[in-house]
């Protein structure tokens, strides 16, 4: 399984953005989807998640501005990142818990994309 994320970039303070996380690869069931980030130094610190069984929550920084979602047509995980501040600069990751038989539960990351927010 392999997940990657793209969709960062530079924007001014108060725009939108959208990250895209596609999996790839064979499994049978995601238990938990979620957004990380990261600033150089610093610890990676959730964003966002999405489980199957306790449903969406947000970190209290980004409840209003920031909106996960999945599509599991097309094996993809969203964040839609709106109001956008420049403490939201970071790299940011995409991690799925999934289970397949063979596996059992197996926590992939992507490789990460960088959101600069900036006048």
């Amino acid at each position: 399984v392999q997940l990657q994320a793209y969709g960062g970039g530079l924007v001014q303070p108060g725009g939108s953005l959208r990250l895209s996380c596609v999996a790839s690869g064979r499994f049978s069931i995601i238990n938990h989807m979620a957004w990380y980030r990261q600033v150089p130094g610093k610890q990676r610190d959730l964003v966002a998640t999405d489980d199957r069984v306790r449903g969406i929550k947000y970190v209290d920084s980004v409840k209003g501005r920031f909106t996960i979602s999945t599509d599991n047509t097309k094996n993809t995980m969203y964040l839609q990142m709106n109001s956008l501040k420049p403490e939201d600069t970071a790299v940011y990751y995409c991690k799925a818990n999934m289970w397949s038989p063979t596996t059992g539960s197996v926590d992939y990351w992507g490789q990460g994309t960088l959101v600069t927010v900036s006048s």
